[in-house]
């Protein structure tokens, strides 16, 4: 059984979309990285910490040590500086502005973990550009409340798609799974996929309207 160790509806989605069966346990975990960790390192740090994290709490629960527990943090990327969620819509505005018009970088870090010692954990990177921005667009995405549980302050499967002039990688893997990445650890971990929902999660490209054919220009 997968067991995803996250709140994430967008990471639940995903999986369901993806057609994997899972249940959901929690995974508070201390997010404080040492100081001038490199962002992939720190990702996949997180990562692994939430799914320790979700696998006690899952045995505690009286959970089976076969089953594969998900962790998975994602981190925004500006010029080496990690842009995490906003604290407050200001903050929100200020990372927006430092993103406008500029290419960014998204790391999702996947650990999986069972109960019978095996463990495996992966960076997965996506590359992507913002066209430039107005402060009357930034301004109003920030009051749609919709940037502020995200990192780097905007969410490109709603609103801020349209922000996004190109990008190079997994759309989902912005969005918080690398699907792609986790359903090939998912198989060698046997766990298959058994109800298939919604294809369009797979790769993200051919149906995501803020590329123009995939491609990418720095």
């Amino acid at each position: 059984m997968l067991i995803l160790a996250s709140s994430s509806p967008r990471r639940a989605m995903l999986l369901r979309e993806g057609g994997y069966p899972f249940e959901i346990v929690k995974a508070s975990v201390n997010e404080e990285l040492p100081e001038g960790i490199l962002p992939a390192a720190g990702v996949e740090q997180l990562a692994i910490r939430k799914a320790e994290a979700g696998l006690n709490h899952w045995l505690e629960q009286g959970g089976d040590l076969r089953d594969v527990v998900l962790g998975a943090d994602t981190m925004v990327v500006l010029d080496t500086q990690i842009l995490g969620k906003p604290a407050t819509p200001a903050e929100a505005e200020e990372m927006l502005t430092r993103l406008s018009g500029r290419t960014h970088v998204v790391l999702s870090g996947v650990a999986l973990i069972s109960g019978l010692g095996r463990q495996n954990a992966g960076v997965i990177e996506t590359i992507v550009r913002f066209r430039q921005l107005s402060a009357e667009e930034i301004k109003a995405y920030v009051a749609s409340g919709e940037p502020m549980d995200k990192a780097g302050a905007y969410g490109i499967q709603g609103e801020a798609g349209k922000f996004v002039a190109a990008i190079q990688g997994s759309l989902t893997n912005v969005i918080g799974l690398p699907m792609e990445y986790l359903s090939e650890q998912l198989k060698a971990w046997g766990i298959e996929q058994t109800n298939i929902a919604s294809r369009e999660v797979d790769d993200g490209l051919s149906t995501f309207k803020g590329v123009t054919g995939g491609a990418f220009t720095p």
